[in-house]
């Protein structure tokens, strides 16, 4: 039996799913639904799949599967088999992997892959440990420690991974023990996710706005307060490109 609000949610998905082949924004779910806080879409959603109506697609923003609709909508039927009960039964993904030279996205050129089987190779990023989707932390460089990622994550240019450490930016879907594939870069419009450096000492991941000489890096959780400070205070160190989740 689902609420109303949950009922409402899962329609929304599931009609623009249908008719534009991806999930609304939680703020367009926000909206429709009349809800003041993107908290509230995230607790309905995290209800819808542990009730067996959504899944949540790794790898991908704003990724939501209809597994079915409740009953009385189409019959009740699921829209796709259900989810195996037991992992055991499921083959295990095994890429090939390709092996990154750590050193050379460090220095600035492209990370290294095969140039046959594609489709089926992964990429090796270097993975400089924990950032924080909270308070800010200084970022963890493990130079010994690397992350396997599909190869149409990543494109020309300098790639990287990190962890995510917090819940300040639970409500766009990047949540406490993800990891987030960053290209490295200098600049970002207002509206991207970028790892920010503040004060030459601490990094963490923020929506980026600009405005003037202000800068203000936005969390995507109410709890949290957007934090403001001089343009010359922050400096972009990339910008969130993918994420990977690990279940």
């Amino acid at each position: 039996m689902l609420t109303r609000k949950q009922h409402e949610l899962l329609m929304l998905i599931h009609e623009r799913v249908a008719a534009e082949g991806v999930a609304p924004s939680f703020d367009e779910m926000k909206d429709a639904l009349g809800l003041k806080s993107k908290s509230g879409i995230h607790r309905l959603i995290t209800a819808l799949e542990e009730r067996g109506f959504l899944r949540r697609l790794a790898h991908r923003a704003r990724a939501l599967e209809v597994v079915r609709l409740p009953e009385g909508t189409r019959s009740g039927t699921p829209l796709m088999p259900p989810r195996p009960a037991a992992r055991s039964n499921v083959a295990p993904f095994r890429p090939s992997v390709i092996k990154g030279d750590f050193s050379a996205v460090l220095s600035g050129r492209p990370v290294e892959r095969l140039t046959g089987d594609l489709e089926r190779a992964a990429v090796n990023l270097p993975l400089y440990g924990k950032i924080a989707a909270g308070t800010p932390i200084e970022a963890l460089r493990d130079q010994g420690t690397s992350v396997e990622v599909p190869p149409d994550m990543v494109g020309s240019g300098d790639f990287y991974a990190l962890k995510v450490a917090g819940d300040s930016m639970q409500d766009e879907g990047i949540l406490d023990g993800d990891t987030v594939v960053i290209q490295r870069c200098e600049t970002a419009e207002t509206g991207q996710i970028v790892v920010a450096l503040i004060d030459d000492q601490e990094a963490t991941l923020k929506r980026f706005r600009k405005k003037g000489n202000t800068i203000a890096l936005e969390p995507a959780n109410a709890a949290h307060k957007v934090q403001i400070f001089g343009a010359e205070r922050v400096k972009v160190q990339g910008r969130l490109v993918g994420l990977i989740r690990k279940y």
